[in-house]
C-alpha cells in the first residue's frame, strides 16, 4: 500500500503540514509549574452543576499557579446544537464568578490559540488525519449503518466484545484500488484509527497500561484495541480526535473531566502516543450524587432541577454561596480551613486535586442552604440590596417597582437583625428572602398566621385599640416595651412570662401573647424580627394604618 498516495486521494485539498501548526501554536511562555486548563462544553443549551464543578477546578488550578484557563466550544455534533447556547454558557459561568483568560467570548475569540470553536478548525484536524493516513496509522472505512449493525449483532451472538476492531474491522486492509473504486462510485467514508492494540485475545492476555490520574493516582487500564472514528463522513472530527489535537496545540497541561470519560481514556492515550505527543494530566472528577431513600444515586437532568445552573440563578442563590459550597465538596480540608480563616477570601485557600474525592461526591442542597446563610449574613446590606434588584429584573419583574427607587428602604429591611454578636441568619436565596420580607410591601402583605388561641377576638380588639392610643413613633425600644407590658396587665395578661409560669391560673396568658397579637396585625406572622425595629422601618403612618385596618 502506498500510504502517501492514499492520503492524497482522501484529502486532495489539504496541502498544509502539521509542522506549520506546531509553529503557529508554540509552547506558552509561562512560569515554571503553571497549569493550562480548559472548559470544553457542547453548546446544547443546558449548562449544569457538573460544568460549574469542573470549571471551578480548572479555574483554581490555572490561576493559583499563574497559568491560563480558557474556554473551548466543542460543537462538532451539529444535531445537538442549540441557538444561544454559547451565550448561556458564558453568562452562567460569569455569574458564578468563573472567568476565562482566553477562548470563546461573546464578542469573538480572545487569545492566540484559536479558533476556539471546534467547528472552525476542520482544516487543522484534516491535516493531522492526512498525516496519520500517510504513515499507515489511519484508514478509510466505507461501512454503512446496516453493516455496522450486522457486526454488532454477530458480536452479541458470539458474546464477543462490541466494537470495530481486529477481525471485525472489515475495511482495515482494503487495497488502494478498491478504495479508489469505492470513492469513484460515490461511497461516503469515515476515517478510522488503525489501532495497535492487541485483538482477539483472551482476557488474561489483554495488555494493560498505566496512566497517572491527577485525582485518582495510578490507573491500570486495558489498552485500546478499537479502530475508532477520527473523522466523520462530513469531514468533522469526533470528540476523541478533536480534543486530543486541540489539547496538544493549545498546550493544555491538565484535563479536568467527569468519571464517565474513564472508559474512553485508553483511546485518548493511544491517540496521543500515535501522534507522538506528551499526555496531559487527566483529572477525572467524581460524579455528583444525591441521597434518595437512604441510597446514593447520580444527579439526574430529568429528576433533579437542582442539576441545572439556571435553578440557582432563578431561585436567586448568591454566587459567593455556591462557590463556597462547591469548595467544601471539592476539597476535603476546605471546611477546616474556613473555620480557621472565617473572613479570608476563598481565593486564598490552596486548592489541590489530591484532596478531591475519587468516589461519588454527595451534593446536599440543605448544606448549601446552611452555607448560604453564613455567606449572606456577612454581605453588606447595600450589596445584598443590589443583588435582589438584579435578581428581580431577571426573574421577578413585578418586584422591580418595589425595589428600584426605594433602595434605602430595602437596605434597611435587609439589615434588620444582622448586627451584634448573634446576627440573624434568615436569608438563603433571593426568592426565599422576598418571601421572608414581603410583609414590608403592601401589595404582598397577607395575614398568614392566626392569633393565639388563648386570646379572644374581643381581647384582640382591646389590645390593638390600646396599642393605637398609646403608640408614639418616637418611643425608644424600652419605652415601647413598657407600654406593651401595661397593655398586657390592663387586659388580664401577665406583664412577665415568669409570672404567668408561676401562677398560670391568675392570667389569660402573658406579654408574649400580647406582642404576638401586635406582630400579626403588623406583619401577618407570629414569628418575625423585633417588632419595634420593624416599625421604625415601616414608619409611623404605615404602622398606624395597618393597626387601623385590623380594627
Amino acid at each position: 500500500m502506498n500510504y502517501n498516495q492514499l492520503a492524497d486521494l482522501l484529502f486532495p485539498d489539504i496541502t498544509g503540514n502539521p509542522l506549520e501548526y506546531e509553529e503557529i501554536y508554540q509552547q506558552r511562555k509561562l512560569p515554571a509549574g503553571a497549569k493550562v486548563t480548559r472548559l470544553g462544553p457542547s453548546p446544547t443549551g443546558f449548562i449544569h452543576l457538573g460544568n460549574l464543578y469542573g470549571a471551578f477546578v480548572d479555574e483554581r488550578l490555572a490561576h493559583q499557579s499563574g497559568g491560563v484557563f480558557y474556554l473551548r466550544i466543542e460543537d462538532t455534533d451539529e444535531k445537538r446544537q442549540v441557538e444561544g447556547a454559547v451565550e448561556t454558557i458564558i453568562s452562567s459561568l460569569e455569574f458564578f464568578g468563573v472567568t476565562f483568560d482566553e477562548g470563546a467570548a461573546l464578542n469573538g475569540d480572545k487569545g492566540d490559540y484559536g479558533p476556539y470553536y471546534q467547528s472552525r478548525r476542520a482544516e487543522i484536524y484534516q491535516t493531522f488525519v492526512k498525516q496519520m493516513v500517510s504513515l499507515g496509522q489511519a484508514y478509510p472505512c466505507f461501512c454503512t449503518e446496516e453493516e455496522l449493525n450486522e457486526i454488532r449483532a454477530a458480536q452479541e451472538n458470539l458474546k464477543e466484545n462490541p466494537g470495530y476492531y481486529g477481525k471485525w474491522a472489515k475495511h482495515r486492509d482494503l487495497s488502494l484500488e478498491e478504495i479508489q473504486s469505492r470513492i469513484r462510485s460515490g461511497q461516503s467514508f469515515v476515517v478510522r484509527l488503525r489501532s495497535q492494540g492487541t485483538h482477539d485475545c483472551k482476557d488474561e492476555d489483554i495488555k494493560m497500561i498505566s496512566v497517572e490520574d491527577g485525582i485518582r493516582g495510578t490507573l491500570t487500564i486495558p489498552e485500546n484495541d478499537q479502530d475508532v472514528v477520527l473523522l466523520k463522513a462530513n469531514g468533522i472530527p469526533t470528540y476523541h480526535f478533536a480534543h486530543v489535537v486541540d489539547d496538544h496545540l493549545m498546550r493544555t497541561t491538565h484535563v479536568v473531566r467527569g468519571a464517565e470519560w474513564l472508559p474512553s481514556l485508553p483511546i485518548h492515550v493511544e491517540l496521543f502516543h500515535t501522534l507522538g505527543w506528551p499526555l496531559p494530566i487527566y483529572c477525572h472528577t467524581a460524579q455528583l450524587m444525591k441521597m434518595e431513600d437512604g441510597n446514593k444515586r447520580k444527579l439526574s437532568k430529568r429528576k433533579d432541577p437542582e442539576l441545572s445552573l439556571d435553578y440557582y440563578r432563578s431561585e436567586g442563590y448568591h454566587p459567593k454561596a455556591v462557590r463556597e459550597y462547591l469548595l467544601t465538596i471539592l476539597n476535603s480540608n476546605y471546611e477546616e480551613w474556613r473555620m480557621e480563616n472565617p473572613d479570608a477570601p476563598l481565593e486564598s485557600f490552596e486548592f489541590t486535586v489530591e484532596k478531591m474525592s475519587n468516589s461519588g461526591t454527595l451534593f446536599d442542597l440543605d448544606k448549601l442552604n446552611d452555607i448560604s446563610k453564613d455567606v449572606l449574613v456577612k454581605l453588606p446590606a447595600t450589596e445584598l440590596c443590589q443583588f435582589m434588584i438584579d435578581w428581580a429584573k431577571a426573574y421577578k419583574p413585578d418586584l422591580v417597582g418595589c425595589f428600584e427607587g426605594r433602595e434605602d428602604y430595602l437596605t434597611k429591611i435587609l439589615d434588620l437583625g444582622r448586627s451584634g454578636d448573634k446576627p440573624r441568619k434568615d436569608f438563603i436565596f433571593a426568592r426565599q428572602i422576598f418571601e421572608f420580607i414581603s410583609y414590608f410591601y403592601d401589595n404582598y402583605f397577607k395575614a398568614e398566621d392566626p392569633y393565639p388561641e388563648n386570646v379572644s377576638s374581643s381581647d384582640v380588639k382591646n389590645i390593638l385599640s390600646s396599642y393605637l392610643k398609646s403608640y408614639d413613633h418616637e418611643d425608644d425600644q424600652s419605652q415601647w416595651f413598657e407600654k406593651i407590658r401595661n397593655i398586657a396587665s390592663d387586659n388580664g395578661y401577665a406583664a412577665k412570662p415568669k409570672d404567668y409560669k408561676k401562677n398560670p391560673e391568675l392570667y389569660k396568658g402573658h406579654v408574649g401573647d400580647v406582642s404576638t397579637v401586635i406582630r400579626i396585625a403588623l406583619m401577618g406572622r407570629a414569628m418575625s424580627p423585633d417588632i419595634w425595629e420593624i416599625q421604625q422601618i415601616l414608619g409611623e403612618e404605615k404602622t398606624i394604618e395597618r393597626i387601623k385596618k385590623v380594627l
